[in-house]
């Protein structure tokens, strides 16, 4: 690309970024640009606060469109019915098992029914070895604790029960079952004691079918009311994170008048260069690299869209530019100078310690804040005239 600048070319002896910084502003000099500089600093420091903010609300979101597809893939996986038919007495073990949860709570109405169940059991003439605990000792069943790992008898069901120790009937049926169990499991299929187990599990079996229906009835509007709550629940947490995500749109709204008073202070505060100055930046422009000169006749381009940045040649002419316009490259002309200088070995980046490194890059990034204030600003003003 090749540039024209109609203007003298004349060296400036002194292109100091600073200097041109404090030239921007006039009234107090260094004292107002320290406060305009404090200014942005506590407007990155709240644009920060706030990013994060927004990270968490947009991780809660994440999580939760990524749960909710998760979900909708296992409830299309299995898509399959399947038919369950009503279980006799021999197939009532599992079916107790399947269901034996410990999480619902059965009605009081339900465990009446389910206590008068076990109450009839205990009345049988044959339930007497199992209204105790297994007299081990007085026995000498030495192996028993051997054999059978949990114990179980009706009246520690019904000892629990009265303590309000089971929350739900599947919990006593689990329990009842394993009275007979045991038994049948420690003793031969010959004995008495083997021969009563199975005849009264089969009876509590045939009467826990009869409530079964109602304990199925419950513990169904039971998980539909824990899953509305838990709905409601993520209703309130989605509700207080829109609530949250307004505030900080209010918040960011806030910020942004607070940039475009300070963009407005900045544009009524910007004083004209002077000739020597435009003929300086003049000679600056033509020791730009190409890829800075692109930038820079693309800022000219901004404020001037008949600007032809792209083409082969280019005529700039200095004077007609607004000062907006030639504060940008100004202040542009001179980073990119010294950010050249700097990579071909300068000896002065190479000797300042990190403290100072890290004031030069704050103080970068206010001129790049300021610059580009000055160039909304003057943006806004030429679409307004």
């Amino acid at each position: 690309m090749s540039l024209h600048v109609k203007e003298e070319p004349v060296l400036v002896s002194n292109c100091d970024v600073e200097n041109s910084k404090l030239a921007v502003l006039i009234g107090n000099g260094e004292s107002e640009l320290e406060d305009f500089g404090t200014c942005v600093d506590d407007i990155t420091e709240r644009v920060n606060q706030l990013e994060q903010k927004v990270v968490e609300v947009e991780q809660f979101y994440s999580t939760k469109d990524g749960a909710a597809q998760t979900n909708t893939s296992k409830s299309n996986s299995g898509g399959k019915k399947i038919a369950i038919s009503h279980p006799n007495i021999s197939k009532c073990n599992s079916f107790g098992k399947e269901k034996t949860k410990g999480k619902h709570v059965s009605s009081p109405e339900l465990m009446r029914q389910f206590a008068t169940i076990i109450r009839q059991i205990a009345q049988q003439k044959w339930a007497w070895p199992f209204l105790e605990p297994v007299d081990v000792k007085g026995l000498g069943l030495h192996d028993y604790h051997k054999v059978i790992e949990k114990p179980m008898d009706l009246g520690t069901i019904k000892s629990k029960m009265e303590a309000s120790e089971y929350s739900n009937v599947r919990e006593i049926y689990a329990d009842v079952r394993l009275v007979f169990k045991n038994a049948m499991k420690y003793n031969e299929p010959k004995d008495d004691v083997f021969v009563m187990a199975h005849s009264l599990l089969e009876r509590f079996e045939e009467k826990w079918l009869t409530i079964m229906p109602k304990t199925t009835e419950e513990e169904k509007k039971q998980e539909q009311e824990e899953a509305q709550e838990s709905a409601n629940k993520q209703l309130a947490l989605e509700a207080a994170q829109a609530d949250k995500a307004r505030d900080l749109s209010n918040e960011l709204y806030e910020i942004d008048l607070q940039l475009e008073r300070l963009r407005e202070t900045v544009v009524q505060r910007c004083r004209k260069l002077s000739t020597q100055e435009k003929k300086g930046l003049s000679a600056a422009l033509g020791r730009l690299s190409p890829e800075d000169l692109s930038k820079a006749l693309k800022m000219v381009s901004e404020s001037n869209p008949s600007f032809p940045a792209g083409a082969p040649e280019v005529e700039l002419d200095i004077d007609v530019q607004t000062d907006v316009t030639l504060w940008r490259l100004k202040v542009f002309v001179q980073e990119a100078l010294k950010a050249a200088n700097k990579s071909s070995g300068g000896t002065n980046a190479q000797n300042n310690n990190n403290n100072t490194g890290e004031m030069n890059k704050n103080n970068a990034k206010r001129r790049r804040e300021i610059t580009d204030a000055i160039n909304k600003a003057s943006i806004k003003r030429a679409k307004k005239a």
